[in-house]
Parts: structure tokens; sequence; C-alpha cells
């Protein structure tokens, strides 16, 4: 349960793993990159290290700053060919909160990629506010994401909760000063989420508006 005291106004989202079951899709982009550059990991490492910032994956790999370029092409030609859908239950989340609350999406995805999958998906319309990785001087764990949302939303940090599955979600939500729930059971690291220390924690997103409704 949410312990922080909130007027909630607005419920900020991250996209994939979150609301987009894409961590499989994601993860044969990578291996497929890996393979092509000629990096010796597998499912494993990929775990050890994941980060919505991949340019942390990159470094973790030790690929060379000068070859960023290339690894980001080759992500993305692999993963166009990779399917995501919705995680059960979040279409109905999406539909029961912006009845409520004024909904955002921040997320580290490309514009271009999330913004094909909101349109592919129908739920772009969900959000009031969409923040995508070009979109803020700085990336996940830093405030400037949530905060750029915030200003969308005109909505006080203290008014809105973000919910994320990665350490990196609830870092960024902490530094803006905004309530967070994490999303363990679809997270690739549940550990680190945990250790995070998030206000609350969900199994998945389907549980979201019952945790809402019985916050303090």
């Amino acid at each position: 349960m949410l312990t922080r005291k909130l007027c909630l106004k607005g419920v900020l989202f991250d996209w994939d793993g979150t609301l987009l079951n894409s961590y499989r899709s994601d993860t044969q982009a990578y291996l497929e990159m890996f393979r092509v550059l000629g990096i010796g990991w597998g499912v494993e490492e990929l775990k050890r290290h994941y980060s919505p910032n991949w340019y942390n994956v990159y470094r973790a790999a030790r690929i060379p700053r000068a070859r960023w370029g290339e690894a980001d092409h080759l992500w993305r030609r692999s993963y166009r060919f990779e399917e995501a859908r919705l995680f059960p239950g979040a279409r109905g989340v999406l539909s029961i909160l912006r009845r409520k609350y004024a909904l955002g999406l921040v997320t580290s995805g490309s514009r271009e990629r999330v913004r094909k999958q909101l349109r592919n998906l129908n739920v772009g319309r969900c959000f009031s506010a969409r923040v995508f990785s070009e979109d803020a001087s700085r990336r996940k764990p830093h405030p400037a994401p949530l905060r750029l949302a915030l200003r969308r939303l005109q909505l006080a940090a203290e008014d809105c909760v973000y919910v994320g599955d990665a350490p990196e979600d609830i870092e960024m939500a902490r530094r803006a000063g905004v309530a967070s729930v994490g999303v363990v059971g679809t997270s690739p690291v549940p550990a680190r989420l945990r250790a995070a220390r998030p206000d609350a924690t969900i199994d998945s997103v389907a549980e979201l508006p019952r945790l809402l409704s019985k916050r303090a």
C-alpha cells in the first residue's frame, strides 16, 4: 500500500516492461546485436546489466562509444521484426484510470518506435502527455524526463505517482519528488527493483487501480 499522503491527480507510466510486454522482443534484439558485433553476451549477462538506458548496457558490454550508432542501428533492425503486446489487463487499467486522473507516459523508448506501438495498440489517446527518449536533456534515472511530463500535465510532483519496472524508474521518481510504484512481477530485475525501495509494489499493472483506491 502507498504510505505517502497523496491528493492524487496524475498517474504516469513507464512503457516497456510496465504496460508493454516487450522484454522478449527487447532481449532478442540485443542478442542479435551482440552476435553481429562479436560480443559474447547471452541472456544472463543482459539480465545482470539490464537498464532502460541502453547506453548503460553498451558500457557494461564494453562496446566502444564509436560503435554506439552501429549498435543502435542493429538493435532497431532486429526489433522491427518482433511484435510486443500489452500486458494482460493493461488496456483496462488505462481505461479505468483515465476517468479519474490525468495520465502521462515517460519512456526511454524512441519517439518513432513508441508512437508506432501506441498507434497500433490503440492506446495513444489515453495519455495527456508523452515524453520519449529524445524529449529531455537527460535520461532515467535523472529526473528531467519526469519533470518535463509534470510540466506538460501542469501537475505538481506531490499530486502524482509514477509506475515502472526498473530501479532507474524508482530513482527518477524519487529525485523528482514523485511517489513510485514498482511492478515486480514483470520486471527483468525484480531484486534490484525491490532494493530501490519503491513506495509500493505490485505483481502486475492490473493491480494498480485497486492499489490507488486504497492510497493513504
